[in-house]
């Protein structure tokens, strides 16, 4: 399935990449899943999406859980949380 990857703020700063074009394997059915599969390619990846750190995530512009399923095309968005104050 193909999808589309955007990062921002921190994240992207911190993984080089503002957005890719990914085909994603067999088994990658949810938001989480990305995530995991992603941190696969170790070192910034894997720091910065590391299990239980602090990371927002959207699908089609729509805040949501690691248990969103994909779909062909869909936007899949990592971004720090946001505060004020």
């Amino acid at each position: 399935m193909k999808i589309q990857l955007k990062f921002f703020a921190s994240v992207r700063e911190a993984l080089g990449v503002a957005d890719e074009e990914a085909n994603v394997p067999d088994g990658v059915t949810t938001v989480g899943d990305v995530r995991a599969w992603l941190r696969v390619r170790g070192g910034a990846w894997a720091d910065t999406l590391a299990e239980g750190r602090a990371l927002r995530m959207a699908c089609n512009h729509e805040m949501t859980d690691p248990d969103t399923r994909l779909t062909e095309g869909c936007e899949v968005a990592f971004f720090p949380p946001v505060t004020g104050g």
